[in-house]
């Protein structure tokens, strides 16, 4: 059987939205909208890594599990890797689902979707994507997209490449990366060792640091991508969602 643990990295610094992760959204934080999603998924343990002591005590105050991280840490994946290594000192858990602290909206049975992956050992780190349904989406840099390709019966495929631009090239669907990860634990481990890659620096997708290390990265596949709150505009979009 495969162990997992949740672990949801958060931090107040933003440049487009400050203190984003305790915006309240219907009379919670956002964080715990993203805390509550993660439980409801019931496949593991949850873990708020905080990089901040007013995230740290929101959680804790709701009855969830928080450790505090370094808030000098590089990326949330370092922030997943940091709060393993306390919440689980002895390794008891194998795959490491780093879920973004930003994803309000995000549906329990996604994650779950994401284990499904982790079931293939031929990966080492499981991802989702979501059809590319319009021009706008297409052509927009925020919007990474995966050259993968699934057979008609088939829910997950490997990623070959990540990119800002339209990938691949000619006639078929194009696939919006969802940033939500399954980490085999010697894979995230491995991971956060490594320097910055060169075409992870020159498109500026941590993902492709693994690719370039020979990790393989499986997909599955959504009918929709969940949006995230970058925005004060996003905000409200994720307020309306929860009907406020």
């Amino acid at each position: 059987m495969v162990s997992s643990l949740v672990v949801i990295p958060a931090r107040l610094a933003s440049t487009r939205l400050p203190g984003k992760p305790l915006a309240d959204i219907a009379g919670r934080p956002m964080v715990l909208r993203v805390w509550d999603a993660a439980m409801a998924a019931n496949i593991g343990p949850v873990v708020v890594a905080a990089a901040d002591q007013e995230i740290y005590d929101a959680v804790t105050a709701a009855g969830g599990t928080a450790i505090l991280t370094d808030p000098n840490l590089p990326s949330g994946s370092d922030r997943v890797w940091q709060a393993t290594q306390a919440f689980d000192p002895d390794g008891k858990y194998d795959v490491l689902l780093n879920l973004q602290g930003d994803l309000p909206t995000f549906e329990p049975q996604a994650l779950r979707a994401v284990m499904d992956v982790m079931a293939n050992p031929a990966y080492d780190v499981g991802t989702l994507v979501a059809p590319v349904t319009s021009d706008a989406e297409k052509n927009a840099p925020s919007v990474v997209k995966v050259a993968c390709d699934f057979s008609e019966d088939t829910q997950t495929a490997p990623a070959l490449y990540f990119s800002r631009q339209p990938i691949p090239w000619g006639n078929g669907p194009l696939w919006h990366h969802i940033g939500v990860y399954g980490w085999r634990r010697a894979a995230l481990e491995r991971f956060v060792a490594l320097p910055p890659s060169g075409l992870e620096k020159r498109e500026s997708l941590e993902q492709l640091r693994a690719l370039e290390a020979g990790m393989r990265i499986g997909c599955t596949r959504l009918a929709s991508a969940p949006f995230g709150v970058d925005t004060p505009e996003d905000l409200e979009r994720a307020r309306r969602a929860f009907g406020a």
